[in-house]
């Protein structure tokens, strides 16, 4: 048997989108692992299985290259709109978001982000607008979470950090039973931040959106810029924005690479 899948990039964090709302797909740790392999399968920052859903009206299910099913993804989110088109309501495990398809972008309600240490969730209590925490030239991050947990440094130079080195120390830090993702942000401009990310299970990648929403809500917090914020990554720029006491609101790109189709038995479970 052969399975369809699509090719999908938001600022070139890539995805292997199979769509298994009419004909159920298997996929384990295992599976998802493999098709990640950028040598021995198709290659992928995320694996997404689109299933049927009785809480919304598709359930997206997202898998990192290590394997592990994660809670969200912001730029998976903007693909899986693309490819919808229009407007839908998305069931995740980090709760339920809306994306809506426009002319040039796609634009997600991302749900509230919250700040208890137990909600992000941390190993004991403490401040999250400035943890007392440091990791060499890393210090007093912001912790929240968006669908799934961040933490965010702000630096005077965001490309000038080892996150290749520091990413992997945080992420796997016993302060975080659920594991983290790092990110670390620099103001350079009003309502403006570059941000490089290290993604929980995925490494360094070119974008990530739940990386933007929690770099911009952690500014807006900290009093860093407006509610409106852009946010340059490398793979590109995403809007972010987030009324006072409503839901995060991404906005920006997405594109289909190639479709195609995989033999069942190729990667097994």
């Amino acid at each position: 048997m052969r399975i369809p899948f699509c090719k999908m990039h938001g600022l070139g964090n890539d995805f292997v989108v199979i769509d298994a709302r009419t004909a159920a797909v298997a996929v384990s740790a295992a599976r998802a692992a493999a098709l990640a392999d950028r040598r021995t399968g198709i290659g992928c920052d995320q694996l997404i299985l689109l299933e049927p859903s009785a809480a919304a009206d598709v359930r997206m299910r997202i898998f990192n290259p290590d394997g592990g099913e994660v809670e969200a993804c912001g730029n998976a989110a903007r693909a899986v709109g693309f490819l919808l088109g229009g407007a839908h309501s998305i069931e995740t495990l980090g709760g339920i978001i809306r994306a809506e398809a426009r002319d040039d972008s796609v634009a997600v309600d991302m749900g509230a982000p919250r700040f208890g240490w137990e909600d992000i969730p941390l190993a004991y209590a403490m401040d999250t607008l400035s943890m007392p925490v440091a990791w060499d030239e890393l210090e007093a991050p912001v912790a929240v979470n968006v669908g799934n947990p961040h933490v965010v440094f702000f630096v005077p130079d965001a490309h000038a950090v080892d996150l290749a080195r520091l990413g992997p120390l945080i992420e796997h830090d016993p302060l975080f039973p659920a594991r983290i993702n790092v990110n670390v942000a620099s103001v350079t401009g009003p309502d403006h931040l570059t941000l490089r990310v290290w993604e929980r299970g995925a490494g360094l990648t070119r974008a990530c959106g739940t990386g933007a929403c929690a770099s911009a809500v952690a500014a807006i917090r900290r009093g860093l810029t407006g509610r409106k914020v852009w946010v340059d990554l490398p793979g590109g720029r995403l809007k972010i924005g987030w009324p006072m006491g409503g839901a995060v609101l991404m906005a920006g790109p997405a594109q289909m690479s190639f479709a195609g189709s995989f033999e069942d038995a190729d990667y097994p479970l």
